[in-house]
């Protein structure tokens, strides 16, 4: 069990919508693009940013580290996001630990599909969501382990564009929820999701 990690603040968005999200295929580390619902959510987020920080933004944003899942659809959602932000063009750095969790062979598969291949599969993930390890992939307990490192070396503030999967495992990893609720929590997308010190709040 991990202890919980304390963080200054972390501005959290999940990316914009992509056509696999639409049609139920497991993404995983592949390259998908946003669709044309996912660019507004992008959109919706970065205003939503900058409602938040309201008079503090012009300060806030001059000492955030900006910070972004190296896939297309993090980088797309960080651009449109920073854009409607007034911050179009802005640098941001990418790491690697960012990218979503990986579903291994599973990756560009239906439910359906995964199911003719191996019955029992999706039971076997349901029994324990959190632990389960997809073939060739990871679990949400080795992602935590993965993004762990990258979380704590933040100081001061940060603004994150990531994936669904990293933010179930930073809700337990800073937040404290259980592994097997965080496994099943809905993150949304064009919302934005703050962790501070050792909680977490949409906003």
């Amino acid at each position: 069990m991990l202890d919980n990690l304390v963080v200054d603040r972390i501005i959290y968005v999940r990316h914009g919508e992509t056509p696999w999200n639409v049609s139920g295929r497991l993404q995983g580390q592949r390259d998908i693009p946003l669709d044309p619902a996912g660019r507004e959510q992008a959109a919706a987020a970065g205003a939503s940013v900058k409602t938040y920080l309201g008079a503090d933004f012009d300060r806030t944003m001059a000492s955030t580290a900006i910070w972004c899942s190296p896939l297309l659809r993090t980088r797309e959602t960080m651009e449109i996001a920073l854009g409607a932000m007034g911050e179009a063009g802005r640098p941001f750095a990418m790491d690697d630990r960012l990218k979503e969790i990986s579903f291994g062979d599973w990756e560009g598969m239906m439910w359906s599909e995964v199911d003719r291949i191996d019955p029992t599969a999706e039971a076997r993930r349901a029994r324990d969501k959190w632990g389960f390890v997809p073939p060739g992939g990871e679990s949400y307990a080795q992602l935590v382990e993965r993004i762990k490192p990258f979380f704590e070396a933040l100081s001061g503030d940060a603004l994150v564009v990531s994936h669904g999967g990293v933010a179930r495992a930073l809700m337990n990893l800073i937040g404290g929820l259980p592994g097997d609720e965080a496994a099943i929590a809905e993150i949304h997308q064009g919302r934005v999701l703050i962790f501070e010190g050792d909680r977490y709040y949409w906003i």
